[in-house]
């Protein structure tokens, strides 16, 4: 599959139930350098309320490396699931959320001028955030993750389109890292805001 095949695809964010119930699709995330299918599947979806942004990640996962214990430790060392949110666009600033398999959380604002030095600030943390991590059958994870409407600088509402991708970092039983994306970076770099597609918002 040619990268060029997956730049800037546009998800449908749609509204949830009041139980906050997700009726998205679900979209498979690929390689990030090749697009190819990974070895180990990911799936991701979103949905919204006016309270909050909802995002489930189905994995997966035959094998777990996953030791740390605090919050915003480097969790990109180890196995993990993350989104990137872009609310104005302009691949300058963006939000970065971890979670791992045992749902340990990372969160930061991530300053981006291009030209590969990135701001990282790990002292903001989003208020009243949600995660939980379930094996839902043997081999398989669900991440659940439930993201407050003040968390962003706009209201969740329908028209709303922001910048987003979504990622997964993936390690085997031999010791070697997977790293795949929804939309492709081709590179083994996540911060690349020029790869991000759309995520909208849809009654």
């Amino acid at each position: 599959m040619r990268l060029d095949q997956r730049e800037q695809q546009v998800y449908v964010c749609k509204k949830a139930s009041a139980e906050g119930e997700i009726s998205g699709e679900w979209v498979e995330l690929r390689d990030t350098v090749s697009a190819e299918a990974p070895a180990e599947w990911t799936k991701v979806r979103c949905g919204w309320t006016t309270d909050a942004l909802l995002i489930q990640f189905l994995c997966g996962d035959s094998h777990i490396v996953s030791d740390y214990t605090e919050r915003d430790e480097p969790l990109y060392n180890q196995d993990v699931v993350e989104v990137f949110i872009d609310e104005a666009g302009s691949g300058t600033g963006y939000l970065e959320l971890e979670v791992s398999p045992r749902n340990v959380v990372f969160d930061a604002r991530i300053a981006n001028d291009g030209s590969g030095t990135l701001g990282i600030d790990t002292s903001w943390d989003i208020e009243g955030l949600h995660t939980n991590v379930s094996e839902v059958e043997a081999g398989v994870r669900l991440y659940d993750i439930r993201v407050p409407a003040g968390s962003f600088a706009q209201p969740l509402e329908a028209g709303q389109r922001w910048r987003v991708n979504f990622y997964r970092i993936d390690e085997n039983r031999a010791g070697v890292r997977e790293y795949q994306a929804w939309q492709p970076t081709g590179l083994v770099n996540f911060h690349k805001p020029d790869r991000f597609g759309t995520l909208l918002f849809e009654n």
